[in-house]
């Protein structure tokens, strides 16, 4: 169990961090006539997002979470800043009472 509670919490924090990059840097310097930046960094997104939900899934289903809240954790890598809420949230109400 704390394998797949690390596993998350670093992908929860790097798909973060590699989003709001994207959002916040790549995008405007797409708008701006730069898009290699966003094209290169939407890429690392997408491969890390896909390994957040294997690893968010795996912790889901580790600790037995209804649907509402595993849905909550597998989305939350699509919304800028979202991964670091949840990841917090996820970790106070479910994996502290759990361990």
């Amino acid at each position: 169990m704390r394998a797949a509670v690390l596993r998350y919490r670093v992908m929860a924090y790097v798909t973060g961090v590699v989003l709001v990059v994207l959002v916040f840097v790549g995008i405007p310097l797409q708008v701006a006539g730069y898009p290699a930046v966003a094209n290169d960094v939407g890429v690392v997104h997408g491969i890390l997002y896909i390994i957040y939900l294997v690893c968010a899934w795996q912790l889901a289903r580790g600790l037995r979470l209804a649907v509402k809240p595993t849905l909550i954790m597998l989305l939350a890598g699509t919304v800028p800043i979202m991964t670091f809420i949840v990841e917090r949230w996820v970790t106070r109400r479910f994996i502290n009472p759990a361990l």
